[in-house]
């Protein structure tokens, strides 16, 4: 990608990734395996700092709700969103991804704090 060379800048202190993707493209399996790679295993970043959301445009075929993906992928949490019919559903669900966020990171300040007392 044309991108790449901006990665390490987006990394950099990040605390979390969110991959989106349309569930329909089989393009868009092998790049979220990519996006997975860089931007959250090498960095690292733990499973739970990473969401993935399989997002379903007006119209589209349902079928993909029952998506399974394979293994590292199928370890993450996978939310479908289709604004159309249930936007509070993903609004719901990104407030709960970010309150785990705040989570770990509270967790590892005060385990840094910690290690300097100690």
């Amino acid at each position: 990608s044309r991108f790449e060379t901006c990665w390490p800048a987006l990394m950099k202190d990040s605390h979390g990734v969110i991959i989106i993707f349309n569930p329909e493209l089989p393009s868009h399996l092998k790049e979220i395996e990519m996006w997975y790679s860089c931007f959250v295993q090498q960095q690292p970043l733990l499973d739970s700092q990473c969401l993935l959301v399989a997002h379903h445009k007006p119209g589209s075929a349902g079928d993909t709700e029952n998506l399974s993906l394979a293994y590292p992928l199928n370890k993450l949490k996978l939310i479908h969103s289709n604004l159309e019919e249930d936007p509070e559903d993903v609004r719901m669900e990104f407030i709960k991804y970010f309150r785990s966020i705040i989570t770990i990171l509270n967790e590892s300040r005060d385990r840094e704090e910690m290690s300097i007392i100690s």
